[in-house]
C-alpha cells in the first residue's frame, strides 16, 4: 500500500480497503427499461475516541483519525473498533488501527476490513502520523485444522475482519487457536490482532515478533470490559493472563507484571491489551 516514508494517498488506501471485483457488470439488453434499484445507504460509523486511561491518547486518537478520514468518500465507510499499541516510545509510536469497512458497488454494499499499523513521531506540535502498513492476511486456504474452524464457529471468540482473515488464511498456528478456545471456555474472547497489521519486528528492535509467524494473538476485551479502562478489575485481567500460561503461552504481557521474563512482562505497549506468545 505504501512505501516505508511515504503516506498511502486516499485511491492506494481505497484500493487496500475495497474488497476485489466490485466492479458492476453490465446488464443483458432487455425489452423493457428496468425499474432501477434504489441506491443503498451506507452506515454512518461514529467517531472513534480513546480511553481516559490510555498512557498517550493523542497518539491513538491522531492514528484513528487519519485512517477514518483517508477510509471515507462517498462510496466507502470506515469504522475504528479500537486503537492499540504496537509499540510505543517517548518520541515515537505504532499504533494497530483495527477497522471494519464498507463499500458500494453498484446496488450492493459489501463488508471488510483490516487492520493498520500507523506509524508516528512526536514533534513540537504533537504526533504526526509518517507511514501506514495495511494487514495482508492472503488467500483463504483450501482447508483448515479443526481448531480454526471451531475459532470461526465460536460466538464467545470476537473476531475483528482482519483477525478472521488470518485464521481463514490458515497462517495461524494450532497452539494459538486451541489456546483462543481454551479461554472461551470461562471467558468471552475479544481479539484485536493475530496476524497481519502487526509490526514484522517487536518495536524498537530487530527481533522478530510472534505475531507474523501466526504464533500469538492480541486480547483488547475480556467479558465485554476493555483491558485498558480503570473500570475493568485487575483481579479478571490477572485470572486471563495466568490462564493464558497454563494455556501454554510462554510470553504473556499485559497491564500487570505477574513474574519474571520471558514468562510474564508489562510495559507500556501492554497496558492497553494482553499479548499471548506462543513458541510452537
Amino acid at each position: 500500500m505504501s512505501t516505508p516514508g511515504r503516506l498511502p494517498t486516499r485511491r492506494e488506501f481505497l484500493a487496500v480497503a475495497a474488497i476485489g471485483g466490485l466492479s458492476a457488470c453490465g446488464a443483458a439488453p432487455s425489452e423493457r427499461t428496468p425499474t432501477p434499484t434504489p441506491r443503498p445507504t451506507l452506515p454512518t460509523p461514529g467517531a472513534w475516541s480513546p480511553s481516559s486511561s490510555d498512557i498517550e491518547p493523542a497518539a491513538k486518537l491522531t492514528a484513528a483519525r487519519h485512517i477514518e478520514r483517508i477510509g471515507t468518500d462517498a462510496n466507502h465507510r470506515v469504522q475504528v473498533i479500537e486503537a492499540q499499541y504496537g509499540g510505543l516510545s517517548t518520541d515515537s509510536a505504532s499504533v494497530l488501527v483495527v477497522c471494519r469497512s464498507w463499500a458500494l458497488a453498484g446496488s450492493r454494499i459489501h463488508t471488510d476490513g483490516h487492520t493498520f499499523d500507523v506509524r508516528l513521531v512526536r514533534g513540537g506540535s504533537g504526533w504526526t502520523v509518517t507511514e501506514v502498513h495495511p494487514s495482508a492476511p492472503g488467500a483463504p486456504a483450501p482447508s483448515l485444522s479443526r481448531a480454526a474452524r471451531h475459532v470461526l464457529a465460536s460466538h464467545r471468540i470476537i473476531l475483528p475482519p482482519a483477525a478472521r482473515a488470518d485464521v481463514v488464511s490458515g497462517h495461524v498456528h494450532d497452539s494459538v487457536l486451541e489456546a483462543m478456545l481454551t479461554m472461551s471456555q470461562r471467558w468471552i474472547v475479544g481479539v484485536s490482532v493475530v496476524r497481519s497489521g502487526h509490526p514484522i519486528h517487536v518495536f524498537g528492535t530487530n527481533r522478530l515478533s510472534d505475531h507474523p509467524r501466526g504464533r500469538a494473538f492480541d486480547t483488547w476485551q475480556i467479558d465485554g470490559n476493555p483491558v485498558v479502562a480503570s473500570h475493568t478489575s485487575r483481579r479478571l485481567i490477572t485470572s486471563y493472563m495466568e490462564a493464558l500460561a497454563n494455556a501454554g503461552s510462554y510470553n504473556v504481557g499485559g497491564p500487570v507484571l505477574l513474574g519474571g521474563a520471558p514468562q510474564f512482562f508489562s510495559d507500556q505497549t501492554h497496558h492497553d491489551h494482553v499479548h499471548a506468545g506462543f513458541s510452537r
